[in-house]
């Protein structure tokens, strides 16, 4: 009853408002204190070193700082404007705009925060301005902003990776194609709807978007080859051998200083400032990583494993029932949960179940991957909601926001759908880009 008896508790935390990083750290040591008794801490100690001295984790810091350095600088605001010129005549343009930056943007940073505000204070006033309705303008932000938990280089699949024992580098390879695949879905909603009922997402006026095409070629130029050139060196790295996740990550962070400087935008404030975020935002995840090794330690030796075991092999279905019954409780969790807390917890206990019934880890991960993505746009929890009210208009309603991302879960579900009948979408990249 253990076992049980911790998800529960977590829950009853979690809803009460205690944070989750404390709420595990205070299941892991109250219950495995019944078992161990006084050495509760000695048990505590090795998940914990195993997971301080992870070389993959260092990754972390150096994505958000490049989001970070990313977000103050001026590349994104050149970048959102050349997009304008070639797509604001389309219907939807605007929308399509947010959409193509936002999936640049996820794969030049790798977090999802600073994809979705970046983006959202650049888009909000035009689209609003355009006469965009509302829930078009929330659902297109907050499904872009959830682009960076897919497009590599993301930060969830490095943790991932270092929690499921799998290649970082195959893991961002097999999720290259989901995330255009991704794209193209909600490309194609946007387009559909703006055809369908213009009114509600006009193209820009002429007199906006009339630029000689010489201009719009120097403009798009200065714009698209900074981030292009991040892309470039962070996942041709990782992708081409020569770098590891971390020293990849090193490289874009590096990297980005230097376009900064090359712009001439680098200043002390703009520094200070993006460490200031990084060491928030790494403390944090962090500090759930801690709280869920300990909580999974715990679960995994008073019989938590038996226990999943147990109910899979009650439902029955082979590896379909396995693979079935995971996906739902990762989708169901993101009802409540972050991705750190749902990947920390949930990872570890399903990870050995899957690998000793045969199915791809690989193609099993970016189930699960896509299943947090949709995490990020359900209630209650929906951070990416919350991250459009902290820059939204008041006249942009939480009704609006949650109708307005409904069609793009839709969207993902169908990505799913897709990669559970075709594995071979998540599988052949690797083959061909990562030699591991």
């Amino acid at each position: 009853m253990i076992p049980l008896l911790m998800f529960a508790t977590l829950f009853v935390l979690v809803f009460i408002g205690v944070p989750v990083a404390f709420s595990l750290m205070i299941i892991a040591i109250a219950f495995g204190y019944t078992v161990f008794g006084d050495l509760i801490f000695l048990q505590l100690y090795g998940p914990l070193l195993s997971t301080a001295s992870n070389f993959v984790l260092a990754a972390i810091p150096l994505f958000i700082f490049m989001g970070a350095v990313l977000e103050r600088s001026g590349i994104a605001k050149r970048l959102f404007y050349a997009l304008q010129l070639w797509l604001g005549g389309l219907p939807g343009g605007l929308a399509l705009s947010t959409i193509a930056m936002c999936a640049i943007f996820a794969a030049a940073s790798g977090v999802v925060g600073a994809v979705e505000i970046v983006v959202g204070m650049m888009a909000i006033p035009p689209m609003m301005k355009a006469g965009y309705k509302n829930d078009l303008i929330a659902g297109t932000i907050c499904a872009g902003g959830s682009l960076g938990t897919i497009i590599p280089p993301s930060v969830i699949v490095v943790v991932y990776a270092s929690i499921a024992q799998l290649s970082t580098g195959q893991l961002f390879a097999a999720s290259i194609l989901p995330g255009l695949l991704m794209v193209v879905f909600f490309v194609g909603y946007i387009l559909v709807r703006s055809i369908m009922h213009p009114n509600d997402a006009p193209p820009l006026p002429l007199a906006e978007r009339t630029t000689p095409v010489a201009e719009k070629i120097k403009i798009s130029m200065t714009a698209m080859l900074p981030p292009l050139a991040l892309i470039v060196m962070v996942l041709g790295s990782l992708l081409a051998g020569i770098a590891s996740a971390t020293e990849a990550a090193a490289v874009g962070a590096a990297g980005t200083v230097l376009l900064t400087l090359m712009f001439r935008e680098l200043n002390l404030k703009l520094i200070m400032d993006s460490l200031g975020v990084t060491l928030r935002i790494t403390s944090m995840i962090m500090l759930i990583i801690a709280g869920g090794t300990m909580f999974t330690s715990i679960f995994a030796v008073t019989g938590g494993g038996n226990l999943v075991r147990d109910t899979v092999e009650t439902i029955g279905y082979g590896n379909v029932g396995i693979i079935a019954f995971f996906l739902t409780v990762v989708f169901f969790a993101g009802f409540v949960l972050d991705w750190v807390s749902i990947v920390l917890i949930f990872i570890p206990i399903f990870a050995p179940i899957v690998k000793s019934a045969g199915i791809d880890p690989i193609w099993f991960a970016m189930m699960v991957l896509v299943v947090i993505q949709t995490s990020y746009l359900t209630p209650p929890m929906a951070p990416s909601i919350f991250y459009l009210r902290s820059i939204a208009p008041k006249s942009m309603t939480y009704g609006q926001m949650y109708r307005g991302v409904l069609p793009f879960v839709g969207a993902q579900m169908l990505v799913l759908v897709v990669i559970i009948l075709f594995p071979a979408v998540v599988t052949w990249l690797p083959s061909v880009l990562v030699g591991l």
